[in-house]
């Protein structure tokens, strides 16, 4: 095969990526055998071309054997196993009574419970389809029993599962938050600034504010739209028992004391999903909920999961490592690094690139091939790495519910078997969609708000200024393929 000219090897990878959409979309396939066997085919055609030496692809090994060491990855099992007892303890249907027998009677309690269970769940459910799977079983019976309209049951499902992804730790917000650790080390060595480097923690401090915004919100646009709804006969079985607010009193103590520790920083994010995982597991057995068939099921379906994800990430870095070696990486950042206008429109960009790739890819899928390919040189024109991961983040959630393949609406209208049409769902969505929005806009005109609480010692000071062709000249040296990469003579 005739080497391929050097000035068209870097847009290899961005035929490599319209490939990764295309066998996603259509071929139906699960993602990380579509990543792999996009990253394998270019790796091929690479070699055969001469775009790429075969000794470079020796960096893999490396790069797996790396990727396995983080501590951080410690908590995909732990979370996977936290949703999956989620969903086979009484826990949230204990809470779901106990808050209705404190709100006033009619629908717009059930709407209210339905988001604050969401919220105090799905941060420890650890995925958006483990809140979905929970929230369908146990609220949405009860929404039509109170004659809450299928479109509303199914939006206000869809909107609940996403909370947790904003809610510290959640398990989107940890992997992101190793992601921007990455990006942000690769832009304050590229300018030579002085900014102390993002790391998990500050991520979770950030979200903080603008969770609660959102949260505050939901609840609200749950309350008003629950009011406008005809009441109905409340069922028996809806008051709960004392044994039922014995154990929501003790739920919300645990969930309140293991969220509010991660965000104070008390102790971290793996450690809240140990606590919780051993928690959960000890109750099941006490409840005798997890013995013999039920134990296997639950472990069973925790490490097909986990494996699941594990495979994911494991293809990601390969197709990354692949666009790396073909210089697709220096591609992007010699145009975001090139954009006209200030911050501001330069963040927007990048944004509008994370949102239309959430039509093809879902959260975990985006923070592991696109963060780290566009979020480098973002940082290098943006230094404020808190407020850039805080508006992913956003972004990202607000994918979850982007018709008609936002991941959380497939994945109701799958689990609640939903009969009624999009556009009912849709327009039952779009009092919660315009408060996401609000929030997402209020961020992007006030960065301040994900700063509150941080001390001055973290915050990033001031760097010397440096010119657009130093940057590009520094951005391009850490671009270059490491030298142990290099092919031997």
């Amino acid at each position: 095969m005739p080497a391929l000219v050097p000035s068209l090897v870097p847009w290899l990878g961005l035929v490599l990526l319209l490939c990764v959409a295309l066998g996603i979309i259509f071929t139906g396939l699960p993602a990380a055998i579509v990543l792999i066997g996009v990253a394998s085919a270019g790796a091929a055609f690479s070699v055969l071309a001469d775009a790429v030496p075969f000794a470079l692809l020796s960096a893999l090994p490396g790069r797996l054997v790396n990727l396995f060491e983080n501590d951080l990855l410690q908590a995909l099992p732990l979370y996977v196993l936290m949703g999956l007892l989620l969903d086979r303890l009484p826990l949230a249907e204990a809470l779901h009574k106990s808050c209705l027998a404190i709100l006033p009677r009619g629908p717009a309690a059930q709407l209210v419970s339905a988001m604050g269970l969401g919220a105090l769940l799905g941060p420890m459910n650890g995925s958006v389809g483990a809140s979905v799977l929970g929230l369908s079983r146990v609220i949405a019976p009860r929404l039509a029993s109170h004659g809450v309209p299928e479109p509303m049951r199914a939006a206000l499902v869809a909107v609940a599962s996403t909370l947790g992804v904003v809610i510290p730790p959640s398990l989107v917000l940890i992997l992101l938050g190793d992601a921007m650790l990455s990006a942000d080390t690769i832009a304050v060595t590229t300018t030579g600034r002085t900014d102390r480097v993002i790391n998990t923690q500050d991520v979770f401090h950030g979200a903080l504010a603008p969770a609660g915004l959102f949260l505050v919100l939901s609840l609200a646009v749950a309350w008003l739209v629950g009011r406008r709804l005809p009441a109905a006969k409340e069922a028996a079985d809806e008051r709960p028992t004392r044994a039922q607010v014995v154990l929501a009193v003790i739920a919300v103590a645990f969930l309140l004391v293991l969220l509010g520790g991660v965000a104070i920083g008390v102790f971290y994010a793996v450690e809240a999903a140990a606590m919780g995982a051993f928690v959960l597991f000890t109750g099941g057995l006490v409840t005798g909920r997890l013995r013999g068939t039920a134990m296997r099921a639950v472990l069973g379906q925790a490490m097909a999961t986990t494996g699941a994800l594990f495979a994911l990430l494991i293809a990601a870095t390969t197709l990354t490592l692949m666009l790396r070696l073909l210089g697709t990486d220096k591609l992007i950042a010699d145009w975001v690094t090139a954009l006209p206008g200030g911050k501001l429109a330069i963040v927007l960009v990048v944004l509008a690139v994370i949102g239309l790739s959430a039509f093809v890819l879902d959260a975990f899928e985006i923070i592991f091939v696109i963060v780290p390919i566009v979020i480098p040189p973002l940082l290098v024109r943006v230094a404020d790495a808190r407020w850039v991961a805080v508006l992913v983040l956003l972004t990202l959630q607000t994918s979850f519910l982007l018709p008609p393949f936002g991941y959380a609406l497939m994945m109701v209208r799958g689990t609640l078997a939903y009969q009624g049409s999009l556009a009912a769902m849709v327009r039952a969505l779009i009092p919660f969609l315009l408060a996401q929005w609000v929030v997402l806009a209020t961020v992007l005109l006030l960065p301040q708000l994900t700063h509150l609480g941080e001390s001055e010692s973290n915050r990033s000071r001031a760097a010397p200024p440096v010119s657009n062709e130093e940057i590009n000249r520094r951005l391009n040296e850490m671009l270059t393929p490491l030298p142990d990469l290099e092919p031997p003579k």
